[in-house]
C-alpha cells in the first residue's frame, strides 16, 4: 500500500515535469525567426522637368538663364510640363512666375498679341468676389501719400445735407410769385421788366414802383414781386403785433461725417503703369547727350488717384458718393490690423456732447477786434508769396 503511493507521486511528478517542459518549449524555443530582412529597393523612374530658377514678370521673354531642369518621380509628373528647355525658349511669361515653379503650357504665350488678350497684372491681384474702383485723391486725403499697394485703410465720408421741396426737388426756401386772374388789368412789377403771356407783352416804365398791362384768358403767373423768399409769421408777445419773417442769408447745410468702409485693400496709388514702354531710337543727326553728361530725370507727377479693392456693393456706393460731391477721405491702418470697430456719425450735436464743448454764451462784452472768421496767424518764417503783376 505505501509503495503504491510512491509510484503514484513518481508518476505525477513525472507528469509535472514534462507539462513544464512543454510549456517553456512552446514559448521560448519556438517562436519564428524575426530577423530583418533587407527589402530588395524597387527602382523609381525619374524623368527631366523645366523650372524657373528666377522671377519672370509678366510678358518677359523666357531666356536660359532663367531656366533650371530637375528631376521629379514620373508618377509626379503632370500633363503639360516641359522636359526639353527649346520647348519654352523665346516665348513670354503669361502672367509674373515665381522662382521654383515647373513651367507648364499654360503659363506661356508665343507672342505679346496673346499676352494682351489673358488681362491685366492688376485682376491678378483682385480675389474672387471682389472688384478694384479708383477714387480721387489729394495729400490730405491720402495720408500725405504714404500709402502703399497692400496697405489696408479706412474710408471715411463727409455728406452736406441741404432741406428740399418734396414735389419741386428744389431748395428750400420757395420763392413767392405774382398770379394774374383771368381777363385784363395791370399788376405791380419791378421797375424796368418785362414780360410776354400768350401774344401780350406788357413792359414797365419809369422808376420806383411800376406797373404791367396784361391781357390774358386764363390763369396765371408772372414774375414780379422780386422773388420774394418764402417766408412764417411769428407774433411779438411784447408788442402783440405779428410780423413776417425771411430768412436773412441762404439756407445752411448740415454736415455729417461717418466711417464707411473698413479694413479695404489699396490694390495702386496713382495710374498704372503702361505694360512695356518703346525705347526712344536716336534720329540721323540728332545730338544726344554725352555718356557722362547726368540728365536729371523728371520729377513724376503727385498721384490723384486710388484704387481700392472691394466688394461690388461697395464699389456701386462710392461711384455714387463720387457723382454727390461727397467728401472721401482715407485712414491708413496699422499692420496686421483687421478689427472692425462699431462708429457714431459725427455731426455738430455730437461733437459738442462727446467732447464736452460747450456752446459759448451771449455776453454783454466781446473782444476787440471783432472775429468773423478762423485767419490762422502768419509766422516770420512762414514763406511769403508775392502774386506776380
Amino acid at each position: 500500500m505505501r509503495r503504491g503511493r510512491i509510484f503514484f507521486y513518481l508518476a505525477f511528478i513525472l507528469i509535472l515535469g514534462l507539462v513544464a517542459v512543454f510549456v517553456v518549449y512552446q514559448k521560448f524555443m519556438s517562436q519564428p525567426d524575426t530577423s530583418v530582412v533587407e527589402a530588395t529597393p524597387i527602382p523609381v523612374e525619374m524623368v527631366d522637368v523645366i523650372v524657373v530658377a528666377q522671377r519672370v514678370p509678366r510678358g518677359n521673354m523666357i531666356e536660359d538663364a532663367v531656366l533650371s531642369v530637375v528631376q521629379i518621380p514620373r508618377d509626379l509628373a503632370m500633363q503639360g510640363m516641359f522636359s526639353n528647355k527649346n520647348e519654352v525658349l523665346g516665348r513670354r511669361a503669361r502672367f509674373d512666375l515665381e522662382a521654383g515653379i515647373p513651367l507648364t503650357t499654360g503659363m506661356l504665350v508665343d507672342s505679346a498679341a496673346q499676352l494682351s488678350t489673358t488681362g491685366s497684372n492688376a485682376a491678378l491681384q483682385v480675389p474672387r468676389g471682389m472688384v478694384a474702383i479708383s477714387i480721387p485723391i489729394t495729400r490730405l486725403k491720402a495720408v500725405s501719400y504714404a500709402l502703399e499697394p497692400g496697405d489696408h485703410v479706412n474710408v471715411i465720408v463727409t455728406l452736406l445735407i441741404n432741406d428740399l421741396d418734396q414735389e419741386f426737388q428744389s431748395l428750400l426756401p420757395n420763392q413767392a410769385i405774382n398770379v394774374v386772374a383771368p381777363g385784363s388789368g395791370t399788376f405791380g412789377g419791378d421797375s424796368g421788366s418785362s414780360v410776354s403771356v400768350e401774344g401780350s407783352t406788357g413792359s414797365t416804365t419809369g422808376t420806383g414802383a411800376s406797373t404791367v398791362a396784361i391781357d390774358t384768358s386764363s390763369l396765371v403767373a408772372v414774375p414780379g414781386g422780386g422773388g420774394a423768399v418764402v417766408g412764417r409769421a411769428e407774433l411779438d408777445p411784447v408788442l402783440d403785433q405779428t410780423f413776417y419773417l425771411v430768412p436773412s442769408e441762404r439756407r445752411r447745410p448740415r454736415m455729417v461725417s461717418q466711417s464707411l468702409l473698413q479694413d479695404v485693400v489699396v490694390l495702386q496709388l496713382g495710374t498704372f503703369e503702361e505694360e512695356e514702354v518703346a525705347v526712344a531710337q536716336p534720329v540721323e543727326g540728332q545730338v544726344t547727350p554725352a555718356e557722362d553728361e547726368e540728365t536729371p530725370a523728371p520729377e513724376p507727377p503727385k498721384p490723384d488717384v486710388i484704387t481700392l479693392i472691394v466688394t461690388p456693393q461697395d464699389a456701386i456706393t462710392l461711384n455714387y458718393l463720387m457723382y454727390t460731391g461727397a467728401e472721401l477721405n482715407l485712414a491708413l491702418r496699422a499692420s496686421g490690423d483687421d478689427s472692425r470697430v462699431l462708429t457714431e456719425a459725427v455731426t455738430l450735436p455730437f461733437l459738442l456732447d462727446q467732447y464736452n464743448i460747450p456752446v459759448p454764451s451771449k455776453l454783454p462784452y466781446g473782444v476787440d477786434p471783432r472775429v468773423d472768421d478762423l485767419v490762422e496767424p502768419v509766422l516770420p518764417n512762414d514763406s511769403v508769396v508775392t502774386p506776380e503783376p
